[in-house]
């Protein structure tokens, strides 16, 4: 029977899971030809980002930086690998420098995860306050409300619509089938396609649950500000988006601790209803790609315990 010997965490790829702990990150994908394979990558040591990752409120930006470095390779593995034929790959490039390779992947990925906030938190400030041209909805907290109104609307509708999509609508059934195979794990039983196809695809560890307790937490953080005029509400929008992040990381590592204590467990409910959107159900034939992730990941630790045992 298999356990986890310690929390696993992962996300969803192109045709595939990855699975990673603290020293290693494993990915599977399935190929077009029906063979299933791998990508393993030992974690760089990165001092300064562990530092960084122990400070409250701050974490949050050091683990998303973090983050976006160590996904975007895995994701670029299955990216590229997956349209291609066995036995047509192509050589590698000449591979530049580690670290100027994971500070441009780092600044982009945090780049676009900015924008996508900035736009998410902009937009329905703006929208919010043609409203207020109505006295009855011109008050500061009936503003905030509409602004978060907005802002769930739009995230819903943005993740329904995506979903909808061929290629979005696979990446999310394979990550329903990363958090099956954790649940199955965590629950202790063996770590098989039956067992895993019956387990929950929700999980309150999951990232995606991060987005809707932006919305929540930006909510009270911006009901101590001003929503008019326009310009200053905007200007506090920016201004504050870290402080939003950093505290929608501690709401979301709170919803870890709490998920086992009757009476909290409630926190973490508008993260997983989210869930729902950003999972599917997983078909077989993705089950067993996630399994093989996390069992190829396993064989990792248990070859670096066996290693320091000597």
């Amino acid at each position: 029977m298999k356990t986890a010997k310690a929390p696993v965490g992962g996300q969803a790829i192109v045709e595939g899971v990855m699975f990673q702990n603290a020293t290693h990150a494993v990915s599977a994908i399935r190929r077009n030809d029906a063979t299933i394979e791998t990508f393993e990558q030992k974690k760089p040591i990165r001092r300064r980002i562990a530092i960084g990752k122990k400070i409250p409120l701050l974490r949050g930006l050091f683990a998303l930086v973090e983050s976006s470095a160590n996904g975007a390779s895995h994701m670029n593995f299955a990216s590229d690998r997956y349209g291609v034929n066995p036995g047509e790959e192509e050589p590698e490039e000449a591979h530049q420098g580690q670290l100027t390779k994971w500070l441009g992947v780092a600044f982009i990925g945090v780049l676009s995860f900015f924008f996508g906030k900035l736009l998410f938190t902009l937009l329905p400030a703006f929208l919010a306050s043609l409203f207020s041209y109505f006295p009855a909805l011109s008050g500061h907290l009936i503003q905030n409300i509409l602004e978060a109104s907005i802002k769930l609307t739009l995230l819903f509708t943005y993740l329904y619509l995506i979903s909808l999509t061929p290629l979005v609508k696979r990446l999310f059934q394979y990550h329903g089938a990363e958090h099956k195979v954790i649940n199955c794990v965590e629950s202790g039983r063996p770590l098989t396609v039956e067992n895993v196809r019956t387990s929950s695809r929700l999980h309150y560890r999951c990232g995606s649950s991060f987005l809707i307790f932006t919305v929540i937490v930006g909510f009270f953080v911006y009901l101590i500000v001003p929503t008019d005029p326009l310009w200053v509400r905007l200007a506090f929008r920016i201004a504050l988006l870290p402080v939003v992040i950093g505290l929608s990381f501690e709401v979301l590592q709170l919803t870890n601790k709490a998920q086992n204590i009757k009476g909290l467990r409630v926190i973490a409910l508008p993260g997983l209803w989210l869930q729902y959107l950003t999972t599917k159900e997983p078909d077989d034939s993705q089950i067993e790609v996630a399994i093989y992730a996390f069992e190829a990941l396993e064989k990792q630790e248990d070859n670096l315990h066996e290693n320091a045992l000597g």
